[in-house]
């Protein structure tokens, strides 16, 4: 038997429809996201940064300064990455009785995307989202995790040189990006999941390859799963999962060794985990979780049984719009 197929037998894990209210069950996929070019993690023109504690030992209570990554700054393409998958399926639309605009009044508030990661549409509505994502940090400080760049205009013809003048064009600009590699520990949590919807958002993760500003130039990001657990409430937070991982690094005064992050990681969530109030019925990391992410990725190859997935969830989704969303209030 797969890990999946052992996985959706394991009692209890999975709703077989949606909730209308939280239930009480959350899975919850431990990620570090490592930048693989020169995202653009900012707003205003800045890369966004905070001033925070190093780490949670009394020897590393030093003040640093780290970059962020704001929640909707990750959430945002990995919706756009599960929303071309239901583009493609027919399961939303341009046009027609499957219209479902993004960010706009024209949420279908039906589809997998709306009823999984929510929408407000002022007084037409509302569906909370049942993806929990929070604003991530680097492990490593500012300093050594950005370079400011300049960058050029070119005349057409390929040079920064005018033709005719023979005059050379100075650099156009400068900006802070973030460097390659660079780690943002990061928890993505759906709450009450199915089983379709547990490997759409899992999906997302594992598709969604660009993140932040100017992303068809730049912006590309892996994201490293380093477990999934199942539980029955919310775990530590992205802060805290950060600074117990800087604890545990053996250098952090230059850019990280990835496999020792990787490590250090999962040395961090054994810690804090046994904190935290809550009954774990399931839980995968390291080897395990890697090799779930095989056969997930192996689901995704295969245009058949992703097409299957994506289908079930889209009927799942339907019969909770009917149920308790608005085809529910049209029908009074």
């Amino acid at each position: 038997m797969s890990l999946l197929e052992s996985l959706r037998a394991t009692d209890g894990l999975f709703h077989t429809a949606l909730p209308p209210k939280p239930a009480g069950k959350y899975v919850h996929f431990l990620l570090v996201r490592e930048t693989e070019s020169f995202p653009l993690f900012q707003t205003d023109g800045s890369l966004n940064v905070i001033r925070v504690r190093a780490g949670l030992r009394s020897e590393h209570q030093e003040l640093i300064t780290r970059l962020m990554i704001f929640k909707r700054k990750q959430s945002s393409p990995e919706r756009l990455t599960g929303r071309e998958l239901l583009r493609a399926e027919g399961i939303i639309a341009d046009e027609g009785e499957r219209l479902c605009e993004y960010n706009s009044a024209k949420f279908c508030k039906r589809c997998p995307d709306c009823v999984l990661y929510g929408y407000a549409i002022g007084d037409q509505g509302a569906e909370k989202s049942k993806v929990y994502v929070d604003t991530a940090y680097s492990i490593t400080p500012y300093e050594i995790s950005h370079k400011a760049l300049s960058f050029n205009a070119l005349y057409e013809h390929g040079t920064m040189t005018e033709q005719g003048t023979g005059q050379t064009r100075s650099s156009f600009g400068e900006q802070d990006h973030v460097v390659p590699q660079v780690f943002f520990p990061s928890i993505v949590t759906l709450r009450d999941p199915t089983y379709p919807a547990f490997l759409y958002v899992l999906g997302n993760l594992l598709r969604t390859e660009r993140y932040g500003a100017q992303e068809t130039r730049t912006g590309r990001v892996y994201n490293h799963l380093v477990g999934v657990v199942f539980a029955n409430g919310e775990i530590f937070s992205n802060l805290r999962w950060t600074q117990a991982i800087y604890d545990r690094l053996p250098e952090r005064d230059d850019l990280l060794n990835r496999e020792a992050v990787l490590n250090a990681a999962q040395e961090a969530y054994g810690a804090l985990i046994e904190d935290e109030p809550v009954v774990r019925p399931w839980e995968q990391l390291g080897a395990e979780a890697a090799a779930l992410c095989a056969e997930v990725t192996a689901l995704y190859r295969d245009a058949g049984r992703s097409r299957a997935l994506l289908q079930a969830l889209a009927e799942q989704t339907r019969a909770y719009a009917a149920q308790y969303g608005p085809d529910r209030k049209a029908k009074k």
